[in-house]
């Protein structure tokens, strides 16, 4: 056997254990040491855990001293089918966690079964938490290595600190770049996206470099559209950047590909515009430092026939003309394409390369815009959602980032609202707060004016770039719309009137049409109504921060109106895992579990944070009863309601809707309370066979007032889970401490299936601040329902509810949207 099959390896499937190597280090052991560490002081917990794994006949242990350790990252990777795999039936991304026990660090690779703890969040970074059984994965291809594997564990609590001195017990898991412990990838993948590049393998340092162009023969892009078939060889290209796609990672597990990446860049010279296709391994060498409106000089590349389902960007100037029929490709090999960025002050202007061409629009001209117009916005951010997932495609692990965001221009009372997708671009997409100039290219329209409320928005495209800028020395600022947003900032900022800015919380945006038809029109689903009895389930597979919208038919049967004061004592359930014993098992240790006693299983979906508290809210008896009234006099549409699981912001729909006027007062003239009951509920509330309670208000679901001061911290809780721990700077603050941006508190709303034998309690958080006009029109429940979104009608006189006393023994039954 050679020596260097002896030798740790340190590339994929390499950085586990190595039973050979004997030498310890308490710095760090090369290579993965286990040994007896007998008469050396006090030993770690995973030191020992590994020594009970050598002298176990089984591949896997019940370790003897259980202790916690600290969960400092979770990092997600796709993992390649296996020889021995026919049939795949485990998921399709694996996860490796780093633990520290306060003497050593240790990667360890997650038994898939626990993967759920991933998706539901529970496991996360910053935690502590209880490894009750491990086992050894070996590497078949190396002699006496294998990596540590997690198949039990208890979740704890948040920690407050965690150090981060503590060395690798592998010297191999401290290498950079980083790599996964299982398979042939070289990197890890973000942790809840595919579009995000993550890692050390992703470089930045790529610089302008200027070129002596005396033996550098050049070719214009339409004189090679009319001869690159009858070609060999290909001269250089001399062109600029004008649009940049994200990221496309198309990974299988049946694919080798080490890095499987795709980006796609329209660039252009003097005759024309065509697409460039990155591949593979030049994305994470080149994908960050290559910017819109950089030159450069490409050598060495491919050209081949356009690809007949690419989709074509619209053109950025009418008079350049737009090549299709061919594309560049550029590779590390086949040929190794040789990149050159060339620096601006070399650009000479008789290359005569086009300029960027931006298509700024103001608010006031938004509502011109036909549907799927192009444009590029700049503004002032004044709202910044949490960063929330959907799902690709059904039954697949794979999910859009995304999070709404206003930005105001000062041409408009209202501002743009964005639907921004993840654009590749997380420095930005994961540090954006309120009262930042904001800029964004490539925006979509998207708009319906014959829905109710109007429907007008805009949303991010594939070529859609992010940027925070200070409006100087920008290649964009002698724009005249750009130079009239400087003129209005600078005038609020000099009297100080930049001001009601909220962050985070629940956003039910886009409202829902008003008809059924219209939404049944919309949906492109398979069912449009699920059953009462199929909700629990539907809620219970969504994973962390996903947002779906389902419609179900019911009555409602109460409504209970929480006042923040008493929101705190409704959300502190949400508290009593900390106290439990909540313990996952894998499928590997199911026959244990069973020998030793039942365990529970933890089926906690969110705790972002470990309590909640809002600021105390009165209200009068007058404004309950503007609440708690509703405008009879017209149908409304599907309520955006918030289960359980606010943080994925599942959104319910109650179609049917049974109501008794005289509950809200009616004849009897009784002061009208913070609860409204039905008959019917009294008569069927002990009989039901199941009562699901969905009606928690998470930290995160609620919407608050941004303090420039704390804009990190803020800016932190909204976004989603790092995949590594982040000390915190200095003792943060508690979410549930800054004000609400709300005045009002929020609604319970109970409803009762049409078979009268399910309940469900659904929280309804309706969008009102007495800052803004608009919304201090919606003065009754049903209205806030139907209006939920952020700018609602104003309701006129003619909307008002009637006199309740005239309808006191008057039973109504509205079918929402039903109504065509």
């Amino acid at each position: 056997m050679s020596d260097e099959s002896e030798q740790p390896q340190e590339g994929p499937s390499g950085a586990g254990l190595d039973w050979s190597n004997l030498e310890r280090n308490r710095a760090g052991v090369p290579g993965g040491v286990i040994r007896r560490a007998r008469g050396q002081g006090c030993m770690s917990w995973i030191q020992k855990v590994l020594e009970q794994i050598i002298d176990s006949p089984l591949k896997w242990v019940t370790p003897k001293e259980v202790a916690f350790v600290s969960v400092l990252a979770v990092q997600r990777y796709l993992l390649e089918e296996e020889p021995n795999d026919t049939v795949r039936g485990g998921p399709l991304y694996c996860y490796d966690v780093t633990i520290s026990d306060g003497v050593y660090q240790e990667k360890c690779y997650l038994d898939p079964s626990l993967n759920s703890l991933v998706y539901k969040n529970i496991l996360k970074v910053g935690i502590e938490m209880k490894i009750s059984r491990v086992s050894c994965l070996y590497n078949e291809k190396r002699l006496g290595q294998g990596i540590l594997c997690i198949d039990n564990v208890q979740c704890g609590r948040t920690l407050d600190a965690i150090s981060l001195e503590t060395p690798f017990r592998n010297r191999a898991h401290g290498v950079k770049p980083e790599r996964p412990l299982r398979g042939g990838k070289s990197h890890y993948l973000a942790l809840w996206n595919n579009e995000d590049p993550y890692g050390d393998i992703w470089l930045t340092d790529k610089q302008p470099k200027e070129h002596n162009f005396t033996n550098t023969k050049i070719i214009s892009l339409s004189h090679l559209e009319t001869t690159w078939t009858d070609r060999n060889d290909f001269p250089a290209l001399l062109v600029r950047i004008l649009r940049k796609s994200k990221l496309r990672y198309y990974g299988k597990p049946d694919k080798k590909t080490i890095e499987p990446y795709q980006t796609v860049l329209e660039v252009a010279d003097r005759s024309g515009t065509v697409l460039v296709i990155l591949w593979n391994a030049l994305c994470p060498e080149w994908y960050k430092s290559l910017r819109v409106g950089l030159v450069l000089l490409l050598q060495d590349y491919s050209v081949k026939k356009s690809y007949q389902f690419r989709m074509h960007p619209l053109p950025v100037d009418p008079q350049i003309k737009s090549i299709s029929t061919m594309e560049i490709g550029l590779n590390l090999r086949d040929p190794p394409t040789n990149i050159i960025i060339i620096p601006e002050n070399q650009v000479k202007p008789e290359w005569k390369l086009p300029k960027l061409n931006y298509r700024f629009i103001t608010r006031s001209e938004l509502d011109d815009m036909p549907k799927d117009s192009i444009c590029d916005v700049i503004g002032l951010l004044v709202f910044v959602g949490r960063v929330q997932r959907s799902k690709k495609k059904e039954n697949r692990e794979d999910f859009w980032s995304y999070r709404w965001i206003h930005i105001a221009d000062g041409s408009s009372e209202q501002p743009f609202i964005v639907e921004l997708f993840s654009t590749s671009q997380p420095e930005i997409f994961e540090n954006i707060h309120p009262m930042t100039h904001f800029m964004c290219t490539q925006l979509k329209v998207v708009r319906n004016d014959a829905q109710v409320p109007k429907l007008l928005y805009l949303t991010t495209t594939n070529e859609s770039r992010v940027f925070i800028t200070d409006l100087n020395d920008q290649p964009y600022t002698n724009d005249t719309k750009v130079q009239n947003f400087i003129q209005w900032i600078a005038t609020k900022t000099e009297s100080g009137e930049v001001k009601n800015t909220v962050i985070g919380g629940y956003y039910p945006y886009p409202p829902v049409p008003e008809t059924f038809s219209k939404y049944s029109s919309s949906v492109k689903v398979h069912s449009l109504l699920t059953p009462v009895s199929e909700v629990k389930k539907e809620i219970e597979v969504l994973q962390y921060r996903e947002q779906k919208r389902i419609a179900i038919q019911g009555i409602i049967t109460v409504v209970k109106y929480i006042p923040h004061s008493s929101a705190a004592e409704s959300a502190s359930a949400s508290e009593t895992y900390q106290n439990a014993d909540q313990t996952s098992t894998s499928k590997a240790s199911r026959e244990e579990s069973e020998s030793q006693g039942r365990i529970s299983t933890w089926h906690q979906y969110d705790r972002s944070m470990s309590s909640q508290c809002f600021q105390p809210a009165s209200l009068s008896p007058s404004n309950k009863r503007r609440i708690l009234q509703g405008p009879y006099s017209k149908p409304f549409a599907v309520p955006q309601a918030e289960a359980s699981t606010q943080t994925y912001g599942t959104r319910i729909g109650m179609l049917s809707i049974f109501q008794r006027q005289e509950s809200f007062g009616g004849k009897t003239g009784k002061i009208l309370s913070d609860r409204w009951e039905s008959q019917m509920w009294r008569d069927k509330k002990y009989h039901l066979i199941d009562h699901l309670h969905y009606s928690r208000v998470y930290p995160e679901s609620i919407p608050r007032k941004f303090l420039f001061e704390h804009r990190n911290f803020l800016a932190q809780q909204y976004n989603s889970q790092p995949a590594k721990y982040i000390p915190p700077e200095e003792r943060p603050p508690k979410l549930e401490d800054f004000k609400s941006a709300r005045s009002l508190g929020h609604f319970e709303v109970t409803i009762l299936g049409l078979n009268h034998d399910i309940a469900i309690d659904v929280a309804f958080l309706p969008m009102y601040s007495p800052e803004d006009v608009r919304t201090s029109q919606i003065d009754t429940l049903l209205t806030c329902m139907n209006y939920s979104c952020v700018y609602p009608q104003e309701v006129t006189d003619s909307d008002q509810s009637p006199d309740p006393k005239a309808l006191a023994d008057e039973e109504l039954m509205m079918i929402l949207m039903m109504k065509n």
